[in-house]
């Protein structure tokens, strides 16, 4: 077993693991037609084409001899530090249960490493319960977690995160609102930005009074959210970015 680069040769592999491995994972708890539809939204012909061929990502391949059996899937976001998000990691159901994740994994870090990334962060459904240890199993520590609409049904998604060059999370950074309040930041609860990420925000230190967000485009508190968690720095624009399930809210 070999691990790569993908690359727009590989499209029509990678779209056959990710519907395997999206229906073992989740098939018991996700209807079939929402999958399919994730499948379309994610890993058309032109969407894994923009993947592949961005700069920022890092979409890494595991192959054998009867082809690609696995893929890790992930983007560099920079702002106030560099998250590399882990967006998808898929096994072949045949083929799990032999580190092949594992290695996806430890090359997925290593390049993101490389890039300059100071935190992994990856998500996953509590419905996905080997998804759920896999994370423990490596290393990664829970940031948090989301309710998450799939097909008028409520999922909860957990949040993991690993630092790279450190297991302890840094200790929370503060920042002054327009009106003089003291605001604590958590760099370690993230939601995907156009521009940079945006951070949860606290009143106090054992962030437990929510806020708001913090923009990592321009370090501004001046962020707004509507009823659809819709979020916009309106100081630079910076947005949230649609990831993961959020794409089959369909």
């Amino acid at each position: 077993m070999d691990i790569r680069d993908a690359t727009i040769e590989d499209i029509e592999e990678i779209r056959d693991v990710a519907r395997e491995s999206l229906a073992a994972s989740y098939g018991h708890a996700i209807d079939d037609k929402v999958i399919d539809a994730a499948i379309e939204e994610w890993y058309s012909k032109d969407a894994l084409t923009e993947t592949l061929t961005t700069d920022d990502a890092v979409f890494v391949l595991a192959v054998d001899d009867g082809g690609p059996i696995g893929f890790a899937q992930s983007e560099l976001i920079t702002g106030r530090e560099a998250i590399g998000y882990i967006d998808w990691l898929h096994v072949g159901p045949d083929h799990r249960g032999v580190g092949i994740g594992s290695q996806l994994l430890s090359r997925l870090r290593q390049a993101l490493m490389n890039a300059g990334a100071d935190r992994l962060e990856g998500r996953v459904l509590t419905e996905n319960e080997t998804g759920l240890g896999f994370y423990n199993d490596q290393g990664f520590s829970v940031a948090g977690k989301r309710t998450v609409t799939i097909r008028d049904e409520t999922f909860t998604e957990r949040v993991y995160s690993l630092f790279v060059d450190s297991t302890e999370e840094p200790a929370a950074n503060k920042q002054q609102t327009e009106a003089g309040e003291t605001v604590y930041i958590a760099y370690d609860e993230t939601v995907r930005g156009s521009e940079a990420p945006f951070f949860a925000a606290y009143l106090d230190e054992d962030h437990e009074d929510r806020y708001g967000w913090f923009c990592g485009a321009d370090e501004s508190l001046d962020v707004a959210m509507d009823t659809m968690e819709r979020i916009e720095c309106t100081a630079c624009g910076n947005q949230r970015r649609p990831v993961r399930w959020d794409a089959a809210y369909l």
